[in-house]
């Protein structure tokens, strides 16, 4: 129908949970999983995907197909940011399995004990909907974010664009490095740099947009890196104490890699596990908050509690994944003792409810999310109650049962965001936890799919692929089960990344510990990004990252990744 205006005139409520919404939500889905998946392993940490699929959701919906409902296009980002849910929490746990040697796993298992925990996490997150961000009304700066794009009229079409042509740009940059081999740009060697400052520069779109979209944060990630190899080594040099031509020469390593695999990595490792641990600690008054919100959630009761998912399907749903979550131990080991299993079951349940309050009031007040710390801590958690059984069955069971309560975890707190998201455009939270639910299934499948192919092209914890989390997690595995391991170095760092975390600056102990982890060639290649977000918020404002510049971003990641997945195939297909 339509008015004297000429405009269409609606009557009714808007299309929300629609078949369009639905199906393209997967396919963006499985798009923003695949390319954030594929950084993870690159630069060891993920992004948030809400924005990623608000934006190509609205290009889709709305430029193309001509829809207007804003909440139908939040059903698709809801729908499409959960199957990326997968994505940082398998790739910061499923790779260690590979780093270990332990590949005769059993991969349909751990799809089938993800999925598991992507239910388990939702329905343990739902409850605190209403307290969190009706009653105490946490920032949620994504959940907002994405809410700016979702009510900008016009511009997500705009915003599209710039991200498809950013994406080509990448891929043909990647492409091109890739069939040439040229990689890495030594740059050092060019202006005559002693080999310890290590001037090599990591040839990737990918990784400048990525340190766009991270913004200011990204400093302590960068600081860390110049510090080992422009601060430190010289220092080192200075004191004559750097290793000599015939050490080097026995190590079968040059001056910057013996630097890196003997002396700031170790410490980088440590850094992240002394980081994480007193980022939880320091988060303790937030885990009793919420639980005091949970307290006075379930005592409210309105006629808006209809609009949430009925209470028994929850209890359902956690149940059943307990319940699954036990028989994946039994499966992954299938000679495990009862009480062994059931202990580790109700660990996990218990670690990703406490977990998942934690992530969610973490990233509900700073953006900030120690994923990585949480899933380190739980799975060591596992190690100890597995440790008994061979290293084998201790490693295999423990980490298939911990990819599933990081998984949660990630859902958990994805959810919280959109549910934010939600309530500003005026969604109704129980369709919006629908589209999570069915979201959680196609997110393990591809992820493990990637992991597999991958590391048959590259192997993983590789120098192409380094998977920061992944190998700091092995480390600590090896530790716990009594390997060769740089102690000393580990509680340096262990030490140096509580005293950051202590500063009051949440994340800033791992972030420049993965500063010391990562090679040296992707941090600088890094500060570019960083440097020109910088630069157009103090020249062009805000405005201009938000309406071109994240776009932008997000398509050089988009269009490297993509590249590098189907790069990685053809080298296992054409083997």
């Amino acid at each position: 129908m339509s008015g004297e205006s000429g405009r269409e005139i609606r009557r009714g409520s808007y299309p929300e949970i629609t078949w369009p919404a639905i199906l393209i939500g997967y396919v963006l889905g499985a798009l923003i999983a695949v390319s954030i998946g594929y950084l993870s392993l690159k630069l060891g940490f993920s992004i948030e995907g809400s924005e990623l699929a608000a934006i190509l959701g609205f290009g889709i919906l709305r430029g193309v197909m001509r829809r207007k409902s804003i909440i139908e296009n939040n059903i698709n980002q809801t729908l499409a940011s959960s199957v990326n849910g997968a994505s940082a929490g398998m790739m910061f746990s499923i790779p260690a399995i590979f780093i270990l040697g332990y590949t005769d796993f059993n991969r349909l298992l751990v799809v089938l004990a993800c999925m598991a925990g992507g239910v388990l996490g939702i329905a343990f997150i739902i409850p605190l909907r209403k307290q969190m961000i009706d009653f105490d009304r946490l920032a949620y700066p994504g959940g907002i974010a994405t809410a700016a794009i979702l009510k900008a009229p016009g511009a997500g079409v705009r915003k599209a664009q710039l991200l498809v042509g950013a994406a080509l740009l990448a891929a043909i940059v990647h492409l091109a490095s890739l069939m040439t081999g040229f990689e890495n740009w030594d740059v050092g060697a060019l202006l005559g740099l002693p080999e310890y400052m290590n001037g090599i520069w990591y040839i990737s779109l990918l990784t400048i947009g990525t340190a766009y979209l991270a913004g200011r944060g990204g400093w302590f990630f960068v600081v860390g890196g110049y510090v080992c190899y422009w601060i430190l080594a010289p220092l080192m040099d200075f004191r004559g104490i750097l290793p000599t031509p015939a050490e080097l020469e026995t190590a079968g390593q040059g001056m910057a890699t013996y630097l890196r695999l003997q002396l700031f990595r170790p410490v980088g490792i440590g850094m992240l596990i002394g980081g994480a641990v007193t980022g939880i600690a320091l988060a303790l008054p937030l885990v009793i908050a919420a639980i005091r919100s949970m307290q006075q959630a379930a005592k409210v009761k309105s006629v808006v509690s209809r609009d949430e998912l009925p209470i028994r399907f929850l209890y359902m749903g956690i149940v059943g994944a307990v319940v699954l979550l036990a028989g994946t131990a039994v499966m992954a080991v299938p000679h495990i003792e009862p009480w062994r299993m059931i202990l580790m079951a109700v660990l996990g349940a218990t670690w990703v409810w406490l977990a998942g309050i934690v992530l969610a009031e973490c990233i509900g007040r700073t953006q900030w999310s120690p994923l990585s710390g949480m899933t380190l801590i739980g799975i060591t958690i596992l190690i100890f109650v597995a440790s008994g059984m061979s290293d084998r069955d201790t490693v295999v069971a423990s980490i298939v049962v911990g990819a599933a309560m990081c998984v949660a975890m990630a859902q958990a707190t994805d959810l919280m965001l959109d549910l934010k998201t939600g309530y500003l455009v005026g969604a109704i939270p129980r369709k919006q936890q629908i589209a999570q639910f069915l979201g959680t299934w196609l997110g393990p499948i591809l992820i493990m799919g990637l992991i597999v192919v991958l590391h048959q092209a590259y192997g993983m914890g590789s120098d192409k692929l380094p998977a920061p989390q992944g190998q700091a997690l092995a480390s600590v595995i090896q530790g716990v089960l009594g390997g060769d391991v740089p102690l000393d170095k580990y509680l340096s760092g262990a030490g140096l990344g509580a005293l950051l975390s202590a500063s009051g600056i949440g994340g800033v102990g791992i972030m420049v510990g993965l500063g010391f982890y990562l090679p040296f060639n992707i941090i600088l290649t890094y500060t570019i990004g960083t440097l020109l977000r910088e630069f157009t918020d103090a020249r062009l404002g805000r405005k201009f990252a938000d309406d071109s510049g994240i776009p932008l971003a997000a398509g050089l990641i988009v269009g490297e990744a993509l590249v590098g997945v189907g790069y990685s195939l053809m080298v296992v297909f054409s083997a």
